[in-house]
């Protein structure tokens, strides 16, 4: 597999950190269709992963799936003298997990990690390659979820998209972490 930056616009919205684009088997001709994806490292986050690549393959468009990397990367000890290690480390795996679940995509894919806001980041990565569409998971409506949203203390980023883009969102439940 090939590795290059993300695209350019992508660095405007980014605090320094891991930047990682990685690309995936190319189908005979190029794709006429990009979905981009919002990708979080959890059962729900793997699930959000697989309907996108579900429809991707059935719209014939290539996946650019994209992991904002945030606190929840990283060890909770900052005093930890291999601190650092233990964040490359599982930001890689990340990225291992994403390359294995898309590795037998009949179609192209990107994955793309960098910091910075979600929904900027997101919107950047749709605009270069003129996406149809934005692919995100929610985190439901429990009061965890509202407070937190109200707060600002994790905005939601299924809500800056729609507010911020012209592109369709499609947010996948919470609940198809449950199936089968």
């Amino acid at each position: 597999m090939s590795r290059a930056e993300p695209p350019d616009e992508a660095h405007d919205a980014q605090a320094p950190g891991p930047q990682v684009r990685t690309e995936g088997p190319r189908p005979g001709s190029e794709p006429t269709a990009h979905v981009v994806l919002g990708y979080r490292a959890s059962p729900y986050g793997e699930a959000v992963l697989h309907h996108g690549a579900d429809l991707a393959v059935r719209l014939g468009a290539a996946l650019h799936v994209v992991h904002v990397v945030d606190l929840s990367d990283y060890p909770i000890d900052p005093d930890s003298p291999d601190w650092e290690q233990q964040a490359q480390k599982t930001l890689a795996a990340e990225q291992h997990d994403v390359e294995s679940a898309l590795a037998d995509l009949p179609g192209s894919w990107t994955y793309h990690a960098a910091h910075g806001d979600p929904v900027a980041l997101l919107r950047q990565v749709a605009d270069h390659y003129d996406a149809l569409m934005f692919i995100v998971g929610s985190r439901g409506e429990s009061a965890g979820g509202v407070i937190s949203r109200l707060l600002g203390t994790r905005p939601s980023v299924s809500h800056g998209l729609i507010a911020r883009t012209h592109r369709p969102v499609l947010v996948i439940p919470p609940h198809a972490a449950d199936e089968p």
